[in-house]
């Protein structure tokens, strides 16, 4: 029998290993450390259509902290869209492993050290509030985001051929 704990894997819908690649991994470290602050973390959460964020952590007062994990500095000096994530969050950070070089990261952005099962913030974002009408769509995507992944854990395939309702007006 094996073990039902697998270093560096974890388990899809229909419950094959998967593995992680390296930003995932620092993901699942940040998300982590920000559930031991009092946040709830979304992975791979989409603010807008053409942009996704790595992480988004929501925070026990409403604040929005968006980390970008890179695994490289090639991932990093590839990236071209982090600029635009700005105005999706509160406080934004780079979250990296400790042999990444972060005299690369730019000083107005907040740096967490991070690995497969923690990370610390080692110096903080600045703080930029977001707009109320913003703020409240964010948190409602957020919620919504939340919620269809954890009915997609209970039920992956509700209705038939991804329909929920079959149509009444077709034969058949």
């Amino acid at each position: 029998m094996t073990s039902p704990v697998q270093t560096n894997k974890t388990l899809s819908n229909d419950a094959r290993p998967l593995r992680l690649q390296p930003g995932q991994r620092l993901a699942r470290g940040v998300s982590r450390h920000l559930r031991a602050l009092g946040f709830a973390a979304l992975e791979e959460f989409v603010p807008v259509r053409g942009l996704r964020v790595d992480v988004l952590g929501l925070g026990p007062k409403g604040e929005l902290w968006v980390i970008e994990c890179k695994s490289s500095r090639a991932d990093f000096q590839s990236d071209t869209k982090w600029q635009g994530y700005l105005d999706w969050c509160d406080r934004y950070f780079w979250a990296v492993d400790t042999d990444f070089p972060v005299d690369l990261l730019p000083e107005s952005t907040g740096i967490i050290i991070a690995d497969d099962y923690d990370a610390e913030v080692v110096r903080m974002a600045p703080e930029v509030k977001l707009a109320p009408a913003r703020r409240k769509m964010l948190i409602q995507k957020f919620a919504m985001d939340a919620a269809r992944r954890l009915h997609s854990l209970r039920d992956p395939r509700p209705g038939r051929d991804g329909l929920f309702f079959s149509d009444p007006t077709k034969d058949g």
